[in-house]
């Protein structure tokens, strides 16, 4: 539910404060309310190096170029055809754990993935028919896909984290912090300018995104990941536009058509085949 509302929270983002700025509050913020949360329950902060150079991993891939990609694609395209790249983290996650852990990948794995993200593109197609044709268009899907590629990626350093036992809650917070360190940096690279708008419409989302976006949905998601591993969690991918579609419905004035219809039944169909158990 919260992800599923961030496409349409992450616009009112998108305006004179450069995308890595936007990147590095968000994340800032959200890590400095976990270590205030572990400090205040007692919870251990502290992590051998080998320990924190995965964490690091883990929060530049998914906290840090993950949304700095994310948030400059819903710049050039709109966020349904970015929703829809994204939504193939169901194809990128099963063969990454098989690729880095070996495991094995269950046929209907790929079926669901199949019916998740055809549901996705029917939702978003009347976007996809609006798309003018261009450098922009295919620098925003570029993006989009970068993006994609760094969860995946960050996906499967969580996995190593959890493997050795390391808490989520503290593990988080670190992450996040790095996370915010990638964007600062990206912010010098670029050469941006840190700006910051001190308008209801920013200031309001930044706080969604940083207190629920970031720290409820980080931490529910990793825990959803330690029980039932990065193919099936990936599934979220899926699930998420479909929130954004009634969203969308309820703010932006989307129409149904006959095809998004389809699509959410695609979707849901999806999910429904991938979570299943064997029988």
């Amino acid at each position: 539910m919260i992800w599923g509302s961030t496409w349409l929270v992450i616009t009112f983002q998108l305006g004179d404060v450069a995308p890595e700025a936007s990147v590095a509050y968000r994340f800032a913020l959200g890590s400095a309310i976990l270590f205030a949360w572990c400090a205040w329950r007692g919870l251990s902060v502290r992590f051998a190096a080998i320990d924190h150079a995965w964490l690091a991993t883990f929060g530049v891939l998914m906290c840090g170029l993950n949304y700095i990609a994310i948030y400059w694609a819903e710049r050039y395209v709109a966020s349904g055809l970015v929703a829809i790249v994204f939504s193939t983290i169901v194809f990128a996650s099963p063969i990454g754990m098989r690729v880095f852990y070996g495991q094995r990948i269950a046929g209907r794995t790929w079926l669901a993935a199949l019916l998740g993200v055809s549901g996705v593109a029917l939702l978003f197609l009347p976007t996809l028919r609006e798309m003018p044709a261009g450098d922009r268009t295919v620098l925003g899907i570029v993006l989009a896909l970068v993006g994609t590629a760094s969860a995946t990626l960050g996906n499967l350093a969580a996995v190593r984290n959890q493997r050795a036992s390391l808490p989520i809650l503290s593990t988080t917070a670190w992450g996040m912090a790095y996370g915010a360190a990638t964007a600062v940096l990206a912010v010098t690279i670029t050469g941006a300018t840190w700006t910051f708008e001190l308008t209801p419409g920013y200031v309001l989302s930044l706080l969604y995104l940083a207190v629920l976006g970031s720290v409820v949905a980080f931490v529910t998601y990793l825990e959803l990941l330690a029980r039932v591993g990065v193919t099936r969690s990936s599934f979220v991918g899926v699930a998420t536009p479909v929130i954004a579609i009634m969203l969308s419905t309820l703010f932006e004035g989307y129409r149904w058509t006959p095809a998004a219809a389809v699509g959410i039944v695609l979707a849901v169909a999806g999910n429904v085949i991938a979570l299943r158990g064997r029988r």
